[in-house]
Formats: C-alpha cells, structure tokens, sequence
C-alpha cells in the first residue's frame, strides 16, 4: 500500500550550532529547488529538421522555503526571530546566522542546507494572535531519509514548554515619542537582501551527470537589509491637520500589551516616514516609515 506525505502530518526542526528545536509552525508551509536548464539550438546549416531546442542541465538555483510562527507566551519561537534580525558573530563578518532546515512528513524527512532567513513579517491584527511569517533560501533541498531519520540526529533537542499560550495582539504604537491614536493597524517587516556568490564552472559543469553530483549554490553576501512597515489610523478632529506630512528622523515604536506588560516591542530610533491620507467611506491616513540608521544589533531593538 502506498503510504503519501500528507502536510498536515509535517513538522519543522530547526538545527542550528549543537542544538535542534522542533518549532510549531502553521499551514502556511512551502519548500522548494529548481533546477536551472540551459537550452541551445541544434539545427545546422546542414540539417535543417532539428526543429527542437537541446538542452543541458548543470546547476541548481538556491532551494526556497517559507513557514509562519504564532509568537507564544511561551517564546519557543524565539530562535526564529533570533536567525532573521540577528547576525552570527563567530564569522567577525555582517553576516546572517546559517542553519539547517528539517520537514519531517508521515513518510520522508527532507533538509534544506545552509539556511538563511530573507524575509520576516510579524502579522500584528486586532483580536488575531501575534505571528511571525518568515522566508528564506537554502543551498541544497534532498531527501535524507524517512520520517524517523530526525530522531537520529546528533544535535540537542530543546525541550519544548509543556503549553502553548498564542498571544492577541494589543498594539501600543508610538511616533516620535507621542501615541499614535484612532489606530487601525500595523505591520513591521525585515528583509535581508543576499547574493548568492556564482558557482558554476566550466569544469565542474562538464562533470555533472545527473542531480547528486550538480552544481550547488555554496556562499552568499549580505548586501544591505531594510525594516520598514506602516501604520494606518483613522482620520478624525484630532489629527487630521497632521495630514499629508513626512519626517526624515524621528522614532517609532511598535508594541503589543499583554497582561498589563509589553510582550512584544520595535524600539527604533532613527527613521524615516511619509504620511498619506486614504479616501473611503472612513477616512483613514498611513505612516509608511523605514529605519534609516544602522544599529549594531537588530536583535536588540526588536524583542520579545
């Protein structure tokens, strides 16, 4: 009888130093790779019926993958938000911390190589639990084994908390050091920009044969990285002739309240902001705002 990989079935590990975490992710999952194809003419001057494009196939493009995390008042999460703002130290360079991906199905356990987190969101909405949705890209997706070969690995297991506590999101948003009233909502998004250095050779090309010995994307720079978002409130006689405003250095400071106490909070100091009003059957205006100094450690400005 067959036996299929089911999503629902799944779970993710992450594996990074000596330690590995079984981290509880949504629906909301994705892994992929591609292979790159190079197509090239084989008609000649002589043989005009090769209507049909050849093709060679040497290298991999980097695997991709995306998953979401409800921010717990647990923090087992925490070693997500950790891999997307913070850098690792060890290289001595601004690099970002590289990790392994596992996703364990009813059936197969498959890896992703040498992660690195691109892009994080944390998805703040009224009466809705705190989440953060993250994406990023790998060296190499295989399968590595079936659904017991995690089990296996050497790492430490992090012990997970026993409860599971998702926490709604209460904002506290604050612009230049004043609250930002008739607020509606907020988003808070980190994006880590790489390249992937190129790694395909003439050498190595005329040596692949087939998936196991191709050419696999191995190092990568950080070119630059943004945190940015907006903050949409409504407009009334309070603040309407703040209308249609900008700023180029002020403070803004994005918090969720739980239990009387900040639980989650953006402290950042020196960005940008342009304010625009929207027309509907309520009027609304939105700070669309972005860090523009370069803070030593993101992981230390954005907490939780």
């Amino acid at each position: 009888m067959s036996v299929y990989n089911l999503l629902r079935d799944g779970s993710v590990h992450v594996v990074y130093g000596s330690n590995r975490y079984n981290v509880k992710v949504t629906p909301e999952l994705s892994f992929s790779q591609t292979f790159a194809e190079d197509a090239y003419e084989v008609k000649t001057l002589h043989d005009q019926t090769k209507m049909f494009l050849g093709t060679s196939v040497t290298k991999a493009n980097p695997a991709d993958f995306s998953f979401q995390v409800a921010l717990t008042q647990e923090k087992d999460e925490n070693i997500v938000k950790s891999l997307l703002t913070d850098y690792d130290t060890s290289t001595g360079e601004q690099l970002l911390k590289k990790f392994d991906l596992y996703f364990v199905s009813g059936e197969s356990t498959f890896k992703i190589h040498d992660c690195v987190i691109t892009n994080g969101d944390f998805i703040m909405e009224r009466t809705k639990p705190l989440t953060l949705s993250v994406s990023g890209q790998g060296t190499k997706l295989e399968r590595v084994g079936n659904a017991s070969y995690v089990d296996s690995l050497s790492e430490n297991l992090v012990s997970p908390s026993s409860t599971r506590t998702p926490v709604k999101a209460l904002l506290d948003v604050e612009v230049g050091g004043s609250d930002v009233t008739n607020l509606v909502s907020t988003t808070l998004s980190v994006q880590n920009n790489i390249d992937w250095t190129p790694y395909e050779t003439l050498h190595e090309s005329l040596s692949v044969t087939n998936a196991s010995n191709a050419m696999y994307p191995s190092t990568y720079s950080l070119k630059d990285r943004v945190v940015s978002g907006n903050i949409v409130q409504y407009t009334g006689n309070n603040n309407s002739t703040t209308a249609q405003s900008f700023n180029t250095n002020t403070s803004v400071a994005v918090k969720t309240i739980d239990q009387n106490s900040t639980f989650f909070n953006a402290n950042l100091s020196g960005c940008m902001f342009t304010k625009r009003l929207n027309v509907a059957e309520v009027f609304t205006q939105t700070f669309d705002y972005r860090l523009v100094t370069s803070p030593a450690n993101l992981g230390t400005i954005i907490t939780y």
